[in-house]
């Protein structure tokens, strides 16, 4: 029970601080708590924001799926061979500090509207913090779990099945928690180039409506999505840390 206690007190902290900033600001830039709540519960009775979430929910699995089993693979091979580590590893840094937007109208070149532009984008975003966290944990493993495998002579295949991912999961489960929020990131910031359905699409349209409920409500639904699913992986990096 004492756990929930600061969770609960954070969270009124933060409707308490939006309320007040909407008698700030007024209700033609932001609208209240109660207000934004309210509209997004209309919002779900719709046909519409169901329409947009799928979509936005199949880019982001495509997006997600790809950046995890790429990143990992990629992480493990950069992480065993030290030399292709050492050489990879700025060019990644370097990489990873562009920012994305720049190289919008390259992916749309290559991959042009629709789907797998907005798949691309997603997997920019998140595929190279996953491979940074796994490419790292291999390096810091400890020796004699490879020294132990090699005594047992174990195959490849065992080494990396039983010694390997087992050894690195819970740093892996750290980067796959970054990789999600800037994959779903990268996705939604797709939907706004270019598309005509997602929730970013809905919220580029809202904005350019000046339609500030729903602005705030997609950015509501977005944010519970997120700190949810956060909250669960955070659950299981802490049972793995445990371990």
């Amino acid at each position: 029970m004492q756990k929930f206690i600061p969770t609960t007190l954070l969270l009124l902290a933060l409707l308490a601080g939006w309320q007040v900033l909407h008698w700030i600001i007024g209700a033609g830039a932001l609208t209240s708590p109660g207000q934004t709540i309210g509209h997004l519960v209309k919002m779900l009775g719709t046909a519409e924001l169901w329409l947009n979430l799928g979509a936005t929910a199949k880019a982001f699995a495509y997006a997600m799926a790809l950046a995890l089993v790429g990143g990992i693979i990629l992480g493990v091979l950069l992480g065993v061979s030290r030399l292709a580590g050492a050489v990879a590893e700025p060019i990644l840094l370097n990489l990873y500090a562009i920012p994305k937007v720049t190289l919008y109208p390259l992916v749309l070149l290559c991959f042009g509207l629709g789907l797998s532009s907005k798949v691309a984008f997603g997997v920019m975003h998140g595929l190279i913090p996953i491979l940074l966290f796994t490419m790292n944990a291999i390096r810091q493993m400890r020796p004699v779990y490879l020294r132990t495998a090699g005594t047992l002579r174990m195959t490849p295949a065992q080494k990396l099945f039983h010694v390997l991912l087992p050894a690195i999961l819970p740093e892996v489960v750290a980067g796959v928690r970054l990789g999600f929020a800037l994959t779903l990131l990268g996705v939604l910031i797709g939907e706004m180039f270019a598309s005509q359905r997602g929730l970013g699409y809905l919220a580029v349209n809202a904005m350019g409506l000046g339609d500030i409920s729903t602005i705030m409500a997609v950015a509501l639904l977005l944010t519970l999505i997120a700190v949810t699913c956060n909250s669960l992986m955070l659950m299981l990096d802490r049972k793995l840390q445990h371990r």
